[in-house]
């Protein structure tokens, strides 16, 4: 009698990421850092701060059965709205206009773990229409951060559909999951305020661009 084969191994990566410089673009890494401070998962579960790596994550995603990944992304409900998308649906929703370097780097990661042979049994985005992306070094706006909770219960959701236990945590240490200088209360109360930082962009570059805008009105022209 032949022997049954061995079940493959899985292996399950909880994926945030974005660029905490623009606004909603943190969204992916605020999730999974609010994953790791507010829910125990299984250690054998990988919850991941992907930041701007783009390609880099490629190595950590080549054994990775199943894939979870937070996002901000442009999908076409409303600004602040969520999207969850799986498998084939996945290229659909981030094939559209790029709001940052690192939104190529997401669909060129799992376009090279097909090129190198491999590809998730399992991927599913949870993903936010950004409110904000022009507030450089700016925070979460309000609408966006509102929502964490419910895309981290639509994150949890489609983990238990995997098999996998979450539980509320109720004490004992938090799964850090970003690094110190970077998480989110620590982040925050170091950020200076706008009219320092001049976050929406250089005041001379912003006095040329207004000036041209109000000739282009005037004269019916189309904005440089």
């Amino acid at each position: 009698m032949k022997e049954d084969s061995p079940a493959p191994q899985r292996r399950i990566v909880v994926l945030g990421v974005g660029n905490l410089l623009w606004a909603d673009e943190g969204f992916g890494v605020r999730c999974v850092e609010a994953l790791g401070e507010g829910f125990d998962v299984p250690a054998d579960v990988a919850v991941m701060d992907g930041g701007t790596l783009g390609l880099a994550l490629v190595p950590e995603l080549l054994d990775a059965t199943h894939v979870l990944l937070f996002d901000a992304v442009a999908h076409r409900g409303e600004p602040g709205s969520l999207v969850v998308a799986r498998d084939d649906e996945v290229p659909l929703l981030m094939g559209g206009n790029k709001m940052s370097l690192h939104q190529v780097g997401v669909n060129d990661i799992f376009a090279s773990l097909e090129l190198l042979g491999h590809k998730p049994e399992h991927l599913t985005v949870v993903g936010i229409k950004p409110v904000q992306l022009a507030d450089y070094g700016g925070s979460l706006t309000d609408e966006v951060r509102a929502q964490i909770p419910a895309a981290l219960a639509l994150g949890i959701e489609e983990l238990r559909r995997w098999g996998v236990e979450v539980r509320t945590r109720t004490g004992g240490p938090a799964r850090d999951v970003v690094i110190g200088a970077v998480m989110q209360d620590r982040y925050e109360s170091g950020r200076p305020s706008p009219e320092v930082a001049c976050r929406a962009g250089d005041e001379r570059f912003l006095a040329i661009r207004a000036a041209n805008e109000s000739k282009n009105k005037t004269t019916g022209g189309d904005p440089a």
